[in-house]
Parts: structure tokens; sequence; C-alpha cells
């Protein structure tokens, strides 16, 4: 993906904002997992394309996710695996907030997707959500009619928090009227489950490879903000999902905030790490 000159209105109304004339606005936490899983073609992502009446990010293919509700920060929540204090360490947060963005990608996997990674205990995940029983609860969860520790506590289940992986951080540039504070998970398909098309927020859902799906918006017939591609590009390096989870597991994620860069054209930076990775791309 070559990165687009920014319109001169945006580049405008972003000076603005760093010379303190305008104030942005506050993020909401948020929460997203690339779900992957073993295919002929390596490894694949599963991507929504989000309607085209969405207000923030209309007709862009993305992970599931979302903001983190109030009720992700009950910590009567099942749970088991790695514990709040582990992830807030490696989230770089405080332990409440890491619970509730542990729950926030729990919960908006199983909205978006009906993959739910949870079981009965620490050694086991539910094998299939697809029953009229298990819609009717995830219509209700995105509905927030049910909140995911009632959902976890009547079926007798916990969070898998250990299927789970981190993997990065992207916050909203400043100049957007809509802004994120997104943590990047990554979590393999469960064996036995299926994702569905089921999101009210997506018209078309999709397994693809993360090299295909990367090429896919380089030939313009697929939109992604940066974030997601940069994401497919750094997973279209791993032949499978135990080595994408063995590569969360060291990481610490590290907040990034796309920022106006001009050098002849203005555009936006990225991290150096995925400036390493595109010019490996572009020199194949």
């Amino acid at each position: 993906m070559h990165r687009l000159p920014l319109p001169p209105q945006l580049v405008a109304a972003a000076r603005e904002y760093a010379d303190g004339t305008r104030e942005p606005v506050e993020p909401r936490d948020a929460a997203t997992v690339a779900l992957v899983r073993r295919a002929a073609t390596g490894l694949e992502v599963y991507l929504l394309r989000r309607q085209t009446s969405m207000a923030f990010a209309a007709g862009m293919c993305v992970f599931p996710g979302g903001a983190v509700d109030p009720r992700d920060f009950d910590s009567s929540v099942g749970w088991a695996g790695p514990s709040a204090a582990g992830w807030a360490r490696q989230l770089a947060v405080e332990e409440a907030q890491a619970r509730a963005l542990v729950c926030a990608a729990v919960r908006e996997t199983f909205e978006e997707s009906g993959v739910l990674l949870a079981g009965p205990d620490g050694d086991s995940v539910v094998s299939d959500t697809t029953a009229p029983d298990w819609e009717a609860d995830r219509v209700a969860l995105e509905a927030r009619e049910l909140s995911l520790t009632e959902l976890l506590t009547r079926r007798g289940l916990v969070l898998r928090t250990d299927l789970l992986g981190a993997w990065a951080g992207w916050l909203t540039p400043v100049f957007e009227p809509r802004r994120y504070r997104t943590w990047f998970f990554v979590a393999e398909l469960p064996a036995g489950q299926r994702t569905r098309d089921v999101s009210t927020e997506s018209d078309h859902v999709v397994w693809l490879s993360a090299g295909d799906a990367v090429s896919t918006v380089d030939q313009g017939e697929l939109f992604m903000l940066p974030p997601t591609y940069l994401t497919c590009v750094e997973l279209a390096a791993y032949d499978d999902p135990d080595a994408v989870l063995g590569a969360a597991a060291g990481r610490t994620v590290d907040m990034f905030m796309p920022e106006v860069v001009d050098a002849g054209e203005a555009t936006l930076s990225i991290p150096a790490h995925y400036e390493a990775l595109l010019a490996g791309r572009e020199a194949r």
C-alpha cells in the first residue's frame, strides 16, 4: 500500500491541533482481535467490511472489535489463564483497565464473528456456538441486554485469556472527529468453532491469507485503515497460528499515534519496524 498524500485541508487541521488552536476529541478505549487459522494458502485472517453507513471507518475491512463497555470492568467475570495483573504489564495499563480490555476483546469477537474464547475450565474451549440458543445470547450481548459476565456465569464458562496474545496499540490521530485508543490482540480460531456473518456493523466477511489480504489492498480491491493493513503485513511473515501466538507472548504494547510528516508531501507516520517491513516487501 503506497502511502497517499494527505489532503491540504487535513494537513491544515492537523497543524491547528498541534499549535493548540483546536482541542482534540478524547479517545475511547477499544480492543480488536485478529483471528487467524491454518490454511493451505498459509496463515489466514478473518476480516469484516464495515457498512458504508457507519460513522467510523465506513467501507473499511477490519478485524472484529469495538469500544470498551463499562460492564467489561466486572471483576467477578470467570477467568482462566494469565492474570489481569500480567495483562496489565503487557498492555502497559492499570489492572482494572487490562481486565476490561481482555473482556472487550472476547466480547466483541463473539458479537462480530460468533467465536467465543471461553470454556468450562482452563484446559477446554467451547466447540460450537452455532445453535439457536447461542445465537440468542449473542444477539442479547450485542444489544447490551446481557453482559459477558452473565453469559459466562449462566453457562458455567470462564474466559480463556491464554487464547489471546497482545500485538500492538494504535491511537487515532488528533485531527479525527472520532478517536479510539485501540489495543490489537491475536487469537487462533478454536477447534470446532467457525466464524459466521453475524455482525450488524458489516456487510461482508471473508477469510484471506494475510499475504493475499495485503496484495488485495495494494491492488485497490479492498480498503483498510493503516493499522489493519500493517498488522496483515506483519502477520504475513508467520507460517501458522502457533508462531503468531509465540511472537505475541513476549510483547509489551506501545501505543502509537500517527502524526503528519511533511517531507515533500504530507503523509502519516508509522512505527519504525513497519517501515522496515514495507521496505522489505517493496524490494521483493
